[in-house]
């Protein structure tokens, strides 16, 4: 169902009673209350001349995307990004051969003078 302010009554699975007698009908089941255009447009068949005009309305309340300006365009590229790639696999492959050098054994410290001394000492007593 279809109401005035543009929003749209959708049940999923309906289900239809009618009393011709009384001449009354009842929809029941779940129902949801949507906006038009997210019933589109699969609701177009339904519409009738006032949907249309409903839908019209509703096209044009949407405004315009604005033009883009000087300052929202994609900027110029000022770089070759070739050449930085290549620089940087360079520096990605020195650091590789860095990494897989052994590190230098550390020599023995060398024996204080002090310690000489003393063991010179300890001889001569």
């Amino acid at each position: 169902m279809i109401k005035d302010d543009g929003t749209v009554i959708h049940f999923n699975n309906p289900k239809a009673q009618a009393s011709l007698a009384a001449n009354t009908f009842a929809i029941t089941g779940h129902g949801e209350n949507k906006q038009i255009a997210e019933m589109l447009p699969g609701i177009l068949s339904q519409l009738g001349p006032e949907g249309l005009s409903q839908l019209k309305r509703l096209a044009s309340s949407v405004t315009a995307p604005k033009p883009l300006d000087e300052d929202d365009e994609v900027p110029n590229l000022v770089g070759n990004f070739d050449e930085a790639s290549k620089q940087e696999a360079k520096e990605v492959i020195t650091e590789e051969k860095e990494e897989v050098k052994e590190p230098e054994k550390e020599k023995a410290p060398e024996k204080a003078p002090e310690t000489e001394t003393k063991a010179a000492e300890k001889k001569s007593d």
